[in-house]
């Protein structure tokens, strides 16, 4: 009988399930189609069901599959980059598309902060963004050339255009008296961290100042501009606070690309392009060189031409003339740049490897060269229930830079035109019977490093509860630099009868270990219509670094040159060991009530190994608060308003850039040996209050969105102070020591206006247009400086002026009589010598600055363009020029020379001789001028091949410009790079090609 029940309900089960399918069956069914937009297919649009689990995605054709259930169901098409589309079904079964691209709103854009993400609208402090749009595919090996004249209040400018050289970058003005011209440390550069981790301020070469300026290796030389997803500038006391003594100057966060969802990914990107260095100068051809010779010597009542004039009394060739700038600077360079990555992965594993190789040649000529190789990698998982989250990042670079020792740039300037060839008919240097001293000989010596990096990042997070989560990030740094300086005999004239015994070759290398711990804890905490988000953590950082330096000269042959143990004479240099030691404890709370009204306070506490005892700790904090005055009632009903929000924030960071052991007695191998023992000499005076610099920041600002976001502004004014000056205070000389470096209460005042407009001018079927625009007006000042009258920065600083700028004597014209220069007494002496004289000042800052770029689309082409722009003053080639009439040419504005026939002429009669004079005139009014200018930055054209079906998911060819045109009326080189003597940055055509599998 028991059976029998278990038989019938078994039959009546079964009949229960199969009703039920036959059910489910009637109401379940496939739909498909074609999703596009502007008439091409679009890939990676999501589609799914609403209140089902039912999900799909279009390939690269555009199509899709997905099993619906249910009477009228609703298919939500979803794509990050397009307007969301909703779709209500009768009786269709195939259903086609097309998707708009949508104006990205201020509220969708995601920005880091550093130790954490916020929304564009919800933010309270200033922060730039640059995203990869931007930067990739640009011939540049640095993302600080891409990203100049896009971000208002940051000024980007190249320090010299060899390749592996550095940039100088400040944010919001300069904070801080210590400059690379006065310090060894510049107390004016940002806070560098990658991927989270900190990389310090860049390297310092013990032998590249005669070819890259202040010998200077920026950090992000090692980081391919392809590998970089966004780079972001954190500029006020909201922003910079949370890293204390640290965030001063600003802090630069460059974020790396990261695998995205979905199937593996293999992007090939290949570039060719060629550059060439760029001049302002006109200068005189051999006709009027020597037409100037022959003034100069009859000005000096000289009517025989001395045995050394050889470019005048017929040594060498009056005929001949020479472009030396396209002879030693005119070569072109060629530029490659190939990069292989793979990403692909699941709904919880991501994953992307990149692969990189560039390569640059010089201008310089002969085979040098920079290279770079990456090896990059990121793996990021998060658990099923998404409570736990792991990311990986690692970047594997290796940087050879072979250059010669010292720039070719100056002598291609000077060099009379009538000069001899450099080689000779054998090829060999051509030193003319010893009246030539050949400019190519320098080409023989030469400046080589290696540069090793390895960064890791591994940052883990769980949340233990809902929005109570515990994170810990951690970092490694490792770098090797080797640097060479070899100087063969074979670059001296053979008249000097040097052999390999008068070679020279110098050795430098530094290790550098860095690791970085950051335990954090935050919390967020809803209640009706207020919201905390609050953010806890600690920071350890322990480097170490190695120094070292060796120098041999007398080799039996230059063949031994690499082996310095092998030199007969060696000299061993201080090996020196550095430690830096850090920690903090940081925290944030960010307050929200009604979505309307924004509080956040972060605050840090730190303690630096390079503090001196008495102020080892600092504690820094700031406030920021904003108003989204458009989510009120009364605002709801303006309907050309979109976004609407006022914000302002106060707060102090430092800077702790100050050098390790400045505070200490510190001590220096001396070159003199008594009693066969080796001395030490001191160099530093031992300060127990040495403390860092501290600066106060103000802001407030505005920011709209208009017509539904197609129209953003942003205006903004700051206030920066920074007090705490580290400068040398002067000693007695009976010290033994002129100054010792410490804290005085001299203060630095920035204040500035930043605006900023973006927008989308067309956006009609197959064409759009989108523009955006930004200036900055700076503007500093010394507020104080006690003492300054009787200190040695007396002649550099005055009070109520800027900090950078010179103070120079006043030309008031060529004496008719005496045919000198004549200069305004200011102080009655009747002398034109004293510091009292000086007394015209010039601000050499920039008045303003900013860019203007736009980025146009037609079906499957693509055009963009950036006019970076910048007003101001600065010195020109009268600072640096020969005397006019000695043996050295000079620009063809030269020959504006004063006469009775014209007395308004700048320059003084002609000499064979320099003169005081001459001296004087480089120091006065005259050596300042505008160098304001208009460059066309970068150029990129783009076409997508659409590809229905095929091996290749995406074909990209593109062609790239860099430094295309520059509008000046700078008498200089280059009105971006105002040292004379080094290369000037260059202009790039670039042509690519981009394949994706």
């Amino acid at each position: 009988m028991k059976n029998s029940y278990y038989h019938i309900g078994g039959i009546f089960f079964g009949l229960m399930l199969t009703g039920v399918s036959i059910t489910t069956k009637a109401q379940t069914r496939t739909i498909s189609g074609t999703v596009t937009s502007s008439s091409k297919p679009l890939s990676g649009v999501v589609i799914s069901q609403e209140g089902s689990d039912q999900v799909t995605m279009t390939g690269n054709n555009g199509t899709y599959t997905l099993q619906v259930s249910a009477e009228n169901p609703i298919l939500l098409f979803r794509h990050p980059d397009y307007a969301e589309e909703k779709f209500t079904l009768s009786n269709q079964e195939v259903v086609n598309i097309s998707l708009e691209q949508k104006v990205k709103g201020i509220e969708e854009v995601i920005l880091n902060a550093g130790y954490y993400k916020v929304k564009d609208k919800e933010r309270t402090g200033s922060i730039a963004k640059v995203s990869a749009k931007d930067i990739e595919n640009q011939p540049v090996s640095n993302v600080l050339s891409a990203a100049q004249g896009r971000m208002a209040g940051v000024s980007i400018t190249q320090n010299s255009g060899t390749p592996g050289g550095g940039f100088d970058i400040q944010i919001r003005g300069r904070n801080s008296l210590r400059t690379r011209s006065n310090s060894v440390i510049d107390g004016n550069q940002p806070l560098y961290i990658i991927d989270g981790v900190p990389v310090g301020t860049g390297i310092s070469s013990s032998y590249a100042g005669s070819i890259l300026p202040n010998a200077d290796i920026n950090p992000l030389n090692n980081i391919n501009p392809n590998d970089i997803e966004s780079f972001e500038i954190l500029k006020d006391a909201d922003a910079t606070a949370i890293y204390g003594s640290r965030g001063a100057n600003g802090v630069v966060l460059v974020t790396t690309k990261k695998g995205k969802k979905g199937k593996v990914k293999l992007t090939l990107n290949s570039s060719y392009g060629l550059s060439h260095a760029i001049s302002n100068l006109k200068m005189m051809n051999t006709a009027q060189y020597l037409d100037m010779r022959k003034q100069a010597f009859a000005n000096s009542n000289i009517s025989v031409y001395p045995a050394n004039a050889y470019d005048i009394n017929g040594t060498w060739d009056s005929n001949c003339y020479t472009d030396w700038r396209k002879e030693l600077i005119g070569h072109y360079a060629a530029l490659s740049n190939t990069q292989l990555s793979l990403s692909g992965g699941s709904e919880n594993t991501n994953f992307l490897l990149s692969l990189g190789h560039n390569e640059q040649t010089t201008v310089f000529g002969r085979d040098f060269r920079y290279r770079t190789n990456t090896v990059s990698g990121n793996i990021s998982h998060r658990s099923a229930d998404r409570k736990f989250s792991f990311n990986s990042s690692n970047i594997f670079t290796a940087t050879d830079n072979n250059l010669i020792t010292s720039d070719a740039t100056r002598q291609s300037y000077i060099l009379a035109p009538n000069a001899p060839a450099l080689y000779d008919a054998e090829g060999n240097l051509n030193w003319e019977n010893n009246t030539f001293t050949n400019p190519a000989a320098a080409f023989e010596n030469s400046y080589s490093n290696n540069n090793l990096q390895f960064l890791n990042n591994i940052s883990m997070e769980y949340e233990v509860f809902e929005n109570f989560k515990l994170k810990l990030n951690g970092g490694l740094t490792y770098q090797t630099f080797e640097e060479w300086s070899l100087r063969p005999s074979t670059a001296y004239s053979p008249s000097a009868g040097a052999t390999p015994l008068n070679s020279m070759s110098s050795k430098s290398n530094q290790n550098r270990l860095s690791m970085v711990i950051e335990p954090q804890i935050s919390w967020m905490y809803r209640a009706g219509k207020h919201k905390f988000d609050i953010l806890m953590g600690g920071t350890y950082q322990r480097d170490v670094s190695d120094r070292g330096e060796i120098q041999g000269s007398g080799f039996e042959s230059n063949a031994f040159i690499y082996n310095i143990g092998a030199a007969i004479n060696k000299v061993v240099l201080d090996q020196i060991t550095t430690e830096y030691r850090y920690g903090a404890f940081f925290g944030r709370i960010n307050y929200q009530y009604d979505k309307k009204y924004i509080l956040n306070l972060t605050g840090r506490r730190d303690g630096s190994s390079r503090f001196g005892p008495n102020n080892k700790y600092a504690i820094f904090g700031a406030v920021g608060a904003a108003w989204l005055f458009s989510e009120e009632d009364f605002m709801k009903n303006i309907s050309w308003l979109s976004f609407g929000k006022l914000r302002g924030s106060y707060g102090s960071s430092g800077s702790d850039n100050i050098g390790d052991y400045q505070y200490l007695d510190t001590f220096a191998t001396a070159n003199l040996i008594y009693n066969g023992s080796t001395g030490l000499a001191p160099t530093k005076l031992y300060n127990p209050d040495f403390s860092w610099e501290r600066t106060i920041k103000t802001e407030a600002a505005l920011e709209l969105g208009l017509f539904n976001n197609r129209l953003n502004l942003s205006a903004a004014y700051y206030r920066n102070r920074s007090g705490n000056q580290l400068v040398g205070y002067q000693l007695s000389s009976v010290t033994g020591f002129s100054s010792v470096l410490a804290n005085l209460d001299a203060v630095i005042q920035n204040t500035g206006f930043e605006f900023e407009a973006s927008g989308e001018i067309i956006n009609k079927g197959n064409f759009s247009w989108k523009s955006s625009f930004n200036i900055t007006i700076p503007r500093n000042k010394l507020i104080s400086f006690p003492g300054l009258e009787g200190s040695s920065y007396a002649n550099t600083y005055v009070i109520g002026q800027p900090v950078n700028i010179v103070k120079l004597y006043q030309l008031q014209g060529v004496n008719p009589t005496t045919l000198v220069y004549d200069f305004t007494d200011f102080n009655g002496d009747g002398k034109i010598a004293s510091p009292d004289d000086r007394q015209v000042i010039r601000n050499l800052g920039q008045q303003f600055y900013g860019g203007l770029s736009n980025e146009l689309r037609y079906r499957n082409w693509n055009f963009s363009f950036l006019l970076q722009f910048v007003k101001q003053q600065s010195r020109n080639y009268n600072s640096a020029m020969s005397s006019p009439g000695i043996m050295a040419n000079l620009p063809v504005e030269v020959l504006n020379v004063w006469s009775p026939s014209n007395p308004n002429g700048l320059y003084m009669p002609y000499r064979s001789t320099s003169n005081s004079s001459h001296s004087l005139f480089q120091n006065s009014d005259a050596s300042v001028s505008d160098a304001s200018f208009i460059r066309l930055k970068n150029v990129q054209l783009t076409y997508n091949l659409s590809l229905d079906s095929g091996f290749f998911r995406e074909v990209k060819l593109y062609f790239q410009g860099q430094n295309l045109w520059t509008w000046t009326k700078f008498f200089g080189i280059d009105p971006e790079m105002t040292s004379f003597g080094f290369l000037p940055p260059l202009k790039t055509y670039s042509l690519g090609i981009q394949l994706t599998l």
